[in-house]
């Protein structure tokens, strides 16, 4: 068994290795987008329809290709048809290659075997539906349908697309939390860009004062997108919201706003050899430390070049006020690019790398944790990017931040200064009452940025679970404190295992690396020092999560991944990296057990 594992070790380990760039860290490869390629399209058609056919065409002819058999597109080639994605790619196509006649009348099919019918009303209530209050994706959807002439003729079209606020952008940053917008935290740019098309193309009556507002402030919010835009030209880094801002613009007469040749040059450099864009650029900071993560459980194992990529996750550091966000120096982005906006994953990600990474920097990993403590909302718990927010699902707190959080904290705590200390001693109670009032009843947590399409409500209790736990046990000082938590989250974990050691995004979903790793990995760690250790189960698991690479040799990724606005994605790295980190967990485990 032991000198099996260890093959499978080696095996993946040199893969995940292997998959370095030539500066010696990783940025992995996000998977192509069907949503992504249709948006793109129809914002670099709106913009300049001739100039831009060849690009238009060829994401026409990849998303026909990548159709799947039921007539719809999910946001993956490897997702289920969804309402959002294929009304997105029947409306590109609509709009761009109206001779892809069979495609869009496959389309055409399973919308109305979805909706009920192509009624343009009946369209709009069921995208409302699917997103609720949060209007972060449904408005830019009925914007991009409107634009395309599959939400009715214009003038009632426009009237269906939910006006967006976008005059409170002349407010303070600071009082943002507390208007209540519509939008996430990090759409103002969408908010901009659409609530002014919206506006244009369907202005309030003249009686009413909000007409004359919105004309009044426009001159001075428009040139807020060119502030909010990055050096790269792409809002987030990301495709869908740099295309939603572009096409909402040139779809207002604004075609030449000093954002747009940017957000165009963005575009065209983002569109892949296959005509194909993905969802965002790279996450080389999240998926470096993930690698690093990963690798530094084998104490046994140098990591090569391990100065090079410290040095670099220490650079990515945000030492200044953010330009796009304000958000406070100290945190850590998904991206080394300039789209990329501090968030309360990455930090911690970061800071835990640095310290498998042997840095000495204090006062790095000490404006880090400051940076977490003031993010940490009144729950105790960790939203993404913006205190306070909290009311849309993606501003919310969530477990596995949190939990994240406070393995950072816990790593770093004794080094830090007093005034540090006592801040995490106190965020640690608040974030542990936070963890137990959202533990569902069955012991497990749902994380926000990880999904499983094959789960009731898209959910992925063994993901969220498999992170609070891992997070929680991962420092001695910081899992004497959360023993009934990390007890009833291991309940939880076995319970969900399958016969074969594998794990889905619950009991009955189907197997995928990436979660059986995840599992794998937190029982091991919390369970490496119990006596009532269940060695048949670390063993199973191992043996499985081996099966599932073909023993260290292939690693399919499954769309797991959930990303602004809940679009799905998978990336190269997820199933190397968890599948290393379960399998070493385990041998560690299982050899300290003399298995």
């Amino acid at each position: 068994m032991m000198q099996e594992l260890d093959s499978v070790i080696a095996k993946t380990r040199a893969h995940l290795l292997g998959l370095r760039n030539e500066s010696g860290w990783w940025e992995g490869h996000l998977s192509s987008s069907a949503l992504s390629t249709a948006t793109a399209m129809v914002a670099l058609s709106q913009v300049d329809a001739a100039m831009h056919a060849g690009r238009v065409d060829a994401g026409a002819a990849w998303l026909t290709d990548h159709q799947n058999a039921d007539g719809g597109w999910g946001d993956t080639t490897l997702s289920k048809s969804n309402l959002s994605t294929t009304l997105l790619c029947w409306s590109a196509l609509k709009r761009c290659a109206p001779e892809a006649a069979d495609g869009i009348g496959k389309a055409e099919a399973w919308i109305e075997a979805q909706v009920g019918s192509l009624r343009p009303d009946e369209i709009c209530k069921a995208v409302v539906a699917r997103y609720g209050k949060d209007r972060t994706f449904s408005v830019p959807i009925l914007m991009h349908c409107a634009l395309c002439g599959t939400l009715g003729p214009e003038e009632a079209a426009w009237r269906r697309v939910l006006a967006l606020p976008f005059e409170l952008a002349a407010l303070p940053r600071t009082w943002f939390g507390a208007i209540g917008l519509p939008v996430v935290s990090y759409a103002l740019p969408a908010l901009i860009a659409i609530g002014y098309l919206r506006f244009n193309k369907a202005p309030p009556a003249p009686w009413n004062p909000l007409g004359w507002l919105r004309g009044a402030l426009w001159p001075y919010i428009r040139p807020m997108l060119k502030t909010l835009q990055p050096s790269s030209g792409g809002y987030l880094e990301a495709t869908p919201l740099t295309s939603f801002v572009t096409m909402a613009l040139a779809g207002a007469g604004e075609a030449l706003h000093a954002c747009v040749p940017g957000a165009v040059e963005f575009l065209e450099r983002s569109q892949r050899d296959d005509g194909a864009w993905p969802i965002d650029t790279n996450l080389a900071t999240w998926g470096t430390t993930l690698a690093v993560k990963a690798l530094a459980i084998d104490e046994t194992e140098e990591l090569p070049d391990a100065r090079v990529v410290r040095d670099w996750v220490l650079n990515q550091q945000y030492h200044d006020i953010h330009p796009f966000t304000n958000a406070a120096p100290g945190g850590w982005a998904w991206t080394d690019l300039p789209g990329g906006v501090p968030d309360s994953d990455d930090t911690p990600g970061a800071m835990i790398a640095l310290h498998h990474l042997g840095t000495t920097d204090v006062n790095a990993m000490a404006a880090g944790a400051t940076w977490l403590l003031d993010l940490q909302n009144r729950d105790g718990g960790m939203p993404t990017f913006c205190r306070g927010w909290g009311t849309l699902p993606f501003d919310r707190s969530t477990p596995e931040l949190t939990a994240h959080a406070l393995n950072a904290w816990w790593l770093w705590r004794d080094q830090l200064p007093h005034l540090h200390q006592t801040r995490i001693d106190h965020a640690t109670q608040l974030a542990l009452n936070y963890l137990k009032k959202c533990q569902r009843a069955d012991g497990s947590w749902l994380p926000l940025w990880f999904g499983n399409e094959h789960v009731e409500e898209e959910v992925n209790p063994v993901y969220g679970t498999a992170q609070v736990v891992g997070f929680l046990a991962g420092v001695p000082g910081l899992a004497a404190q959360a023993g009934d938590l990390i007890a009833s989250g291991i309940a939880y974990l076995l319970k969900a295992q399958k016969g074969d050691g594998t794990w889905g995004g619950d009991a009955v979903a189907p197997a995928s690396i990436e979660e059986t790793g995840a599992a794998l990995t937190a029982l091991s760690r919390a369970l490496q020092s119990s006596a009532t250790l269940p060695r048949d189960r670390i063993q199973r698991g191992a043996l499985g999560l081996a099966q599932l690479t073909q023993k260290g040799t292939n690693f399919p990724a499954a769309p797991i991944g959930l990303y602004f606005a809940r679009l799905w994605y998978h990336e190269e790295l997820y199933p190397v990296v968890w599948a290393l980190a379960g399998l070493v967990s385990a041998r560690s485990c299982l050899a300290e057990r003399q298995i």
